[in-house]
């Protein structure tokens, strides 16, 4: 549970196949022991989306109703892994 926890606190997004190769365990070992540290309150995902509205891009933050393009990275988050923060 120690490696877990390191490994999520150095503030890289990881998919849990990722996890699951860099601890040599199995994807669902990670799923159980996220989803204990999560209930117990030790870590929460974070958000890995913009919000409706962009805040203070290269537009100045007058962007339509939506996140625009230009404020999103290439490709979107399709292929991105979740990121967790450990709760201080």
């Amino acid at each position: 549970m120690e490696e877990l926890l390191q490994l999520l606190s150095d503030g890289r997004s990881r998919t849990i196949e990722m996890l699951a190769a860099e601890l040599g365990t199995t994807n669902d070992d990670i799923l159980r022991k996220i989803d204990f540290l999560e209930r117990s309150k030790i870590i929460r995902r974070v958000a890995t989306s913009y919000s409706k509205k962009c805040a203070g891009c290269s537009h100045g933050g007058n962007c339509s109703s939506q996140a625009c393009a230009a404020c999103m990275p290439e490709g979107g988050f399709k292929n991105m892994g979740s990121m967790w923060e450990i709760i201080k």
